[in-house]
């Protein structure tokens, strides 16, 4: 490695530190909190996402298990507790609406929730760092 980046390999839980709470609160505010306020109608929307994988029923409660995923996995992402279920969670919510939104839209639409998954599975093989709750 070049040493002039060298520098920077200390500051690797700094860096966790702003991926976790950077991500967490894309999801709690952006996906989970507008999703809640939406009630019925966006939980079946969000939950039709499931009929890509052949289940044709229950769609408001698997909108309401996304929602809860979005709220307290985002949330454990910001503090740090419990990271690694909470990334798992993640990750495999923002994989079925990768695949939703590539089965009934574009690539371009599947992208986003692509790479929120990547992230999410990224952040489930490093552990949540030094700054988190569960190291106190």
């Amino acid at each position: 490695m070049n040493m002039r980046w060298r520098f920077l390999d200390r500051w690797h839980d700094a860096g966790l530190l702003i991926l976790r709470v950077g991500v967490g609160a894309a999801f709690v505010g952006i996906h989970g909190y507008p999703l809640l306020s939406e009630g019925r109608v966006g939980w079946l929307r969000v939950g039709a996402a499931v009929k890509s994988f052949g289940l044709n029923d229950g769609y408001v409660w698997w909108g309401i298990a996304a929602m809860i995923s979005m709220l307290l996995g985002g949330g454990c992402l910001i503090l740090g507790l419990c990271q690694r279920p909470a990334s798992l969670t993640l990750f495999s919510t923002m994989f079925v609406a990768a695949y939703w939104r590539f089965q009934t839209s574009s690539l371009d639409a599947a992208a986003y929730p692509a790479v929120m998954a990547v992230v999410c599975l990224s952040l489930f093989i490093l552990g949540p760092g030094k700054n988190a709750l569960d190291k106190v």
